[in-house]
């Protein structure tokens, strides 16, 4: 692709390389030029015109990116029209979007001219929201690297997994002091956000915070895909009352506390088909913590394992929520929140 200033009249098929009044109003930047627009770009007294002319090996930049959009969309995610060289491509239901990022990284490496922008791995997207979008920048750009790119993106580069029902159980313990709004609250938020995944709540119920009678409630409840636990007084460390519940229904529990904050006093375990999410105080409030970060994954199909959040750490720092008991700056001077 070459750019230059030509005499209009020499400018027929080349593609306008910047904006131009003309008497009827403007001719838009990377427009191909007619002999009508030509007459049209003289009549306005534009002896010479900057325009940019393709060569053999280029494609155009609309099919170039449809080209590319068309082959990173899939059965969750859907390219739109190519318009000004750009393809945007949308989530057709809500879910997860994962990004391979080695084969994004290799298509922006192919060529200067071929973009691809992606929203973030594990981003919550819902029906209509733009995960991606592919720029050519500009005009053009080389049919090879067209090609390479196209190769790369039909590799599952992105993939949205659509979120799950599941059936979800609800357990709050409870201390003497416990009060009973708090519990409704987190039965309020609680729903919400099961619910904003495509799931249910099928069974909620509260009992004493001590390990034997929490075993009791989670044994009743198996069978049902989720079970989150509330408890009244925070994780304090592996053989807590929810750890420990969780060992003494035979159990497993794969991780006790993650490196998001807040959501920091978060416990994952299982049980058969059962898998049970000892909640932070912090998900009380229906601010963004760790326990949504879960809760993603867990709706869209994924397993959760240790080493899946340990690597929450990198990004883990969120804003900070007004109910939390002690602020991050009262944990400098030894402070303890409820996270």
């Amino acid at each position: 692709m070459k750019f230059g200033v030509v005499p209009t009249l020499e400018a027929i098929g080349g593609t306008l390389a910047h904006s131009v009044s003309i008497s009827e109003g403007r001719l838009a930047k990377g427009k191909v030029l007619s002999a009508d627009d030509v007459q049209k770009l003289q009549e306005a007294g534009h002896s010479s015109i900057m325009i940019a002319r393709l060569g053999v090996e280029d494609m155009p930049e609309n099919e170039a990116a449809a080209c590319i959009g068309s082959k990173l969309a899939t059965a969750n995610i859907e390219a739109k029209t190519a318009s000004t060289g750009r393809v945007n491509l949308h989530s057709n239901q809500a879910g997860l979007l994962l990004v391979n990022a080695k084969r994004i990284h290799s298509i922006n490496a192919l060529h200067p001219s071929i973009t691809v922008a992606t929203l973030p791995e594990f981003t919550v997207c819902q029906s209509g929201s733009m995960v991606a979008t592919v720029k050519i920048i500009p005009f053009a750009a080389p049919r090879q690297a067209v090609e390479k790119a196209e190769a790369l993106s039909a590799k599952d580069a992105l993939t949205l997994l659509a979120f799950q029902p599941m059936q979800v159980g609800l357990i709050q313990t409870t201390l003497p002091q416990t009060k009973d709004s708090v519990l409704e609250k987190t039965v309020e938020v609680t729903r919400k956000r099961v619910t904003g995944f495509g799931g249910s709540i099928d069974v909620a119920a509260s009992c004493n915070h001590d390990a034997d009678t929490l075993a009791q409630t989670l044994h009743s409840m198996l069978g049902l895909d989720l079970l989150i636990v509330f408890g009244a007084s925070a994780v304090c460390d592996d053989e807590d009352v929810i750890p420990a519940a969780i060992r003494l229904i035979g159990g497993k529990v794969t991780q006790v506390g993650m490196p998001v904050d807040p959501g920091n006093l978060l416990v994952l375990g299982r049980k058969g088909k059962t898998t049970i999410v000892g909640a932070p105080g912090c998900a009380r409030s229906p601010k963004e913590n760790g326990f949504d970060w879960v809760l993603a994954r867990l709706f869209a199909g994924l397993k959760v394992r240790s080493r899946d959040i340990i690597g929450m750490g990198v990004g883990g720092l969120l804003m900070e929520i007004p109910t939390r008991p002690s602020p991050r700056s009262a944990t400098e001077t030894g402070g303890q929140a409820d996270d």
